[in-house]
């Protein structure tokens, strides 16, 4: 079996953590290509190596003397090395490939900050290594762009190129355990180039696709995925098996445990995933597969929503009869780079669902005024609003789900604007008042798993 495991920044936050994490790794041999994440936090109120370098790059590029953040950022993989009892040639390593970088040229801000970030992932990869041959392992540090990475020229929001496949498919003819730093690869001109934040998934999910494993294994620092967000409801019940489709939709509505756009890699290529706890090895955990079995399921498999939306209000007599009125609209958008999420309609007006965070003041005045010019009859903005979904293979199969969702809603008073289930086969969502936010995913909870 070829198994590639990834593990996450709290998985690796300290020597204690480390020791786990090679546990595991050499507790079967078939798990072969490893993947790290820069260490994470060691309790709440604790800083993750990624932000201190973040904040050592930002204090340069103000021009600020930034030794205490360098400080800062060697002496957490001092103290990770020394108690590992790893000699001192490994923190001189990792104290000159951070000085070089940041006393590179800073010219190209992208350039810059993306070298420093990568530093994090790539110098945690070297200690794990270390540490794995010095208890008697042959393990390798493994360099995205000499295995052959090459990520789009995006600083900060790179993508797998894809040639990468076939140049890390060769990984498979090493037998050493290989520790591969996530989050960054090389472009074709050479420069380090990091994926979207959480890119270490990413890099997990590229490697499994890349060496067609059996599993791709993602380690964190809970035993499951849960039905709902557990700061919400106590002792959520969690979830053993679920799909491709029914975890990308979750992410989307606000599932942390990946990035929506982690498993494409492995989605392609039909892997099945397995979310493992670190600190608890031997739990179930939470596999996901592409397809699977949904007799005897509960019929919604996880409740999720997010904040933070508005909402695009346009009225037009006549709009159903009107050819190309909404490319129009979605061409206003498109030229003013505001991406859209849903476009509920009715025969004479539509609704534009989109995220607040690009749209500004001004943006969302022009945006007006142009589609005025369209000859609307009325067109406003609603802020403040929130998306709630619930999420199952099997909820469209029964109309006992809507009916419960809406029972749930009236019996708390909850007032629903807008139900969105014809585009998707999984799942239904409803918008409301960010109000409701907390009070309808824990209502539908109940509703569902009571």
């Amino acid at each position: 079996m070829r198994i590639v495991s990834k593990f996450g920044g709290s998985s690796l936050a300290d020597a204690n953590q480390i020791r786990k994490v090679c546990d595991i790794i050499v507790s079967n041999t078939d798990r072969k290509l490893i993947v790290v994440s820069a260490p994470g936090k060691r309790f709440r109120d604790d800083i993750k190596v990624t932000d201190l370098l973040i904040s050592l790059a930002n204090t340069h590029l103000q021009g600020i003397d930034a030794s205490y953040e360098f400080k800062a950022v060697i002496n957490r993989f001092k103290s990770i090395a020394a108690d590992l009892k790893l000699d001192d040639e490994i923190i001189d390593e990792i104290s000159k490939d951070i000085f070089s970088k940041y006393n590179a040229d800073s010219s190209n801000r992208g350039k810059y900050m993306d070298a420093i970030k990568a530093s994090g992932e790539d110098n945690c990869a070297k200690i794990v290594a270390k540490y794995l041959n010095t208890i008697g392992y042959d393990a390798e540090y493994i360099n995205p762009g000499s295995a052959g990475l090459v990520l789009s020229d995006e600083f900060g929001n790179a993508s797998v190129l894809p040639e990468s496949y076939d140049n890390l498919s060769r990984l498979n003819d090493n037998p050493s355990i290989k520790i591969f730093p996530g989050f960054f690869g090389y472009s074709i001109h050479g420069d380090i180039v990091t994926l979207p934040r959480g890119g270490s998934d990413v890099t997990g999910s590229i490697l499994a696709a890349a060496v067609s494993a059996d599993i791709y294994e993602n380690f964190t620092d809970v035993d499951s995925v849960f039905s709902v967000n557990p700061n919400l409801v106590k002792n959520p019940a969690p979830i053993n098996d679920l799909t491709y489709k029914e975890m990308r939709e979750l992410s989307y509505a606000g599932f942390s445990v990946f990035h929506e756009e982690a498993l494409t890699p492995v989605y392609y290529k039909g892997i099945p995933v397995h979310i493992k706890n670190t600190n608890n090895p031997e739990a179930k955990g939470t596999k996901i597969h592409k397809d699977i079995t949904i007799e005897g399921r509960n019929p919604v498999t996880g409740i999720a929503g997010d904040k933070g939306f508005s909402s695009i209000y346009i009225r037009k007599y006549l709009m159903n009869r009107e050819i190309g009125f909404t490319r129009k609209v979605l061409q206003i958008l498109e030229e003013e780079s505001i991406p859209y999420e849903h476009i509920p309609s009715g025969i004479d007006d539509i609704s534009i669902i989109l995220r607040k965070k690009f749209l500004t003041a001004d943006t969302e005045r022009k945006i007006v005024k142009r589609i005025k010019k369209l000859g609307t009859d009325e067109v406003y903005v609603t802020h403040n609003q929130a998306l709630v979904m619930i999420v199952g293979e099997g909820c469209l199969d029964t109309t006992e789900t809507f009916a419960k969702a809406s029972r749930a809603f009236a019996d708390n008073n909850i007032l629903v604007k807008m139900v969105n289930q014809g585009s998707s086969t999984v799942s239904i969502m409803f918008g409301m008042d960010e109000r409701y936010y907390e009070e309808a995913i824990v209502a539908l909870y109940k509703a569902f798993y009571a």
